[in-house]
């Protein structure tokens, strides 16, 4: 019951102004209608300058990306992590990334191809387009004059090339060097370096050392020259693979001459080495170093190193401390360092954890394709996902990816163009996409055109680049 005085004064105020409230009826609506009640929202991009990827999946926004314009700015560290289950769309990405900061005239990429059809490496037609000739490391070739990299190469220093000789022999035995076999190790190598000055050293080199140590050797350390032959055995049975064995012919003699360290593209064919085999990370192994000591200069250039078949690098404890100090280049020599893994448990389960999760942290971009749902939450559990993120991710299509750059979250739609079509899905490819359709065909028929006017737009952009790349690059 309301007094007086309240009702006295409502009453005035009501004839004064009109009534001061009034109740409506509730409304049912759909959400299709009552979307518009609200603004359309979408997250920040991460702004209008460098390479195109696509769009943004729920705002339509074309999603650029480059990790040298956003160093410094959004990104603490230019590397870049690829994630995802085969047939989902990772090939693809990497290539037209590539192919579209080849567009910038101060980028330089490097490719370990470690995958192959046909007896060529995936990246075989993007090389012949723009007529380059991939780098083919193949033990059968390698004995008909074939390429060769040389780890006594003079180009890497007397450090380096020591280093390199320790992780080829670590990787190959499973653990790491006693204090006796690195020290007949050395000893050998120092040797090799001091009196062979009229050519190249090469492994051949190293490993008659090691089977017959100078007696200069022991003496320095008052022990018996046949505790030093002793203790350099096992290291000279493990050279002696990359000299007379299956690896034989790719190591053991100069650096061929010709190959070509200023190309825009260079690509390493690993494609005829078996990927499960302790050949490949041997061979990841020598291929960085020799990288990092030939190719890496401070000239201004902005240079990607990209990986397949990463794992091979993560997972080995002594190809991982390499790769770790070289994407500490990252930031003093413009290289970003592109790893592809499917999944991400064949490397923190693995016997470089510790190794792996150094390199994780590098990693500042995280690309996510779709994953099993187990493995889904295990990704998110170790890059520190939000939950919608990780939840969406085994429902993904392919094409479609989770983006996290430095924690900007993001689901993108990946776009090629015509001309990039040809050169991008390799047989392979298509059988693996085959199975991207969508039940519904009218949307299937929105999405298409909604691509085409998009990759339209992108192609405009593209064509942009070719005359405002100088102005544009930081």
């Amino acid at each position: 019951m309301r007094d007086p005085l309240s009702a006295a004064t409502d009453a005035f105020t009501s004839f004064l102004f009109g009534k001061v409230e009034t109740t409506r009826l509730p409304v049912r609506t759909s959400t299709g209608q009552a979307q518009a009640v609200y603004l359309p929202t979408a997250a920040p991009g991460l702004g209008d300058s460098g390479v195109i990827i696509g769009r943004e999946v729920y705002s339509g926004k074309g999603y650029i990306y480059d990790p040298f314009q956003l160093y410094g700015q959004q990104l603490p560290a230019p590397h870049w992590l690829v994630l995802g289950e085969s047939g989902n769309g990772k090939s693809a990405l990497e290539k037209t990334y590539v192919l579209r900061q080849l567009r910038f005239r101060d980028r330089q990429v490097v490719v370990l191809d470690a995958q192959g059809e046909d007896g060529v490496g995936e990246w075989n037609l993007i090389a012949e387009e723009l007529g380059i000739t991939p780098i083919r490391l193949d033990p059968t070739a390698a004995l008909d004059m074939g390429i060769r990299l040389n780890p006594l190469d003079p180009a890497i220093t007397t450090t380096g090339q020591l280093a390199l000789l320790r992780t080829i022999i670590e990787v190959a035995m499973g653990h790491g060097l006693d204090e006796r076999s690195g020290f007949a190790l050395k000893v050998a190598h120092a040797y090799v370096n001091e009196t062979i000055v009229e050519r190249q050293p090469v492994l051949t080199d190293i490993v008659e050392q090691l089977r017959h140590p100078e007696p200069e050797s022991a003496e320095a350390m008052n022990v018996a020259i046949d505790d030093v032959r002793a203790w350099g055995l096992d290291v000279a049975l493990v050279l002696d693979r990359l000299v007379d064995g299956d690896l034989r012919g790719m190591f053991d003699g100069p650096t061929t001459v010709g190959i070509d360290l200023d190309a825009p593209l260079i690509v390493f064919d690993l494609s005829h080495i078996d990927r499960n085999s302790i050949a490949m990370p041997i061979l990841m192994a020598i291929v960085g170093v020799w990288l990092e000591h030939t190719w890496i200069r401070p000239d201004r250039k902005k240079r990607i190193f990209l990986v397949e078949e990463a794992w091979h690098i993560i997972n080995s404890p002594f190809v991982a401390q390499l790769f770790q100090r070289l994407l500490k280049f990252g930031r003093r020599l413009g290289l970003s360092f592109v790893a592809v893994v499917h999944h991400l448990s064949d490397v923190v389960d693995g016997a470089a954890a510790k190794e792996a999760a150094a390199i994780l942290k590098m990693a500042s971009t995280r690309t996510i394709y779709a994953q099993k749902a187990d493995e889904a939450r295990s990704t998110g559990r170790v890059l520190g996902l939000p939950r919608w993120a990780v939840e969406i991710i085994p429902t993904l299509t392919p094409g479609i990816a989770v983006w996290d750059v430095n924690g900007n979250v993001q689901v993108v739609k990946h776009l090629i163009t015509e001309t990039e079509r040809p050169l991008v899905f390799t047989d392979r490819a298509m059988t693996e996409s085959s199975a991207d359709h969508l039940a519904d065909d009218a949307l299937r028929a929105a999405e298409l055109e909604a691509e085409e006017r998009a990759a339209a737009f992108m192609e405009q952009h593209l064509s942009d680049l070719d005359d405002s790349s100088e102005s544009t690059v930081a």
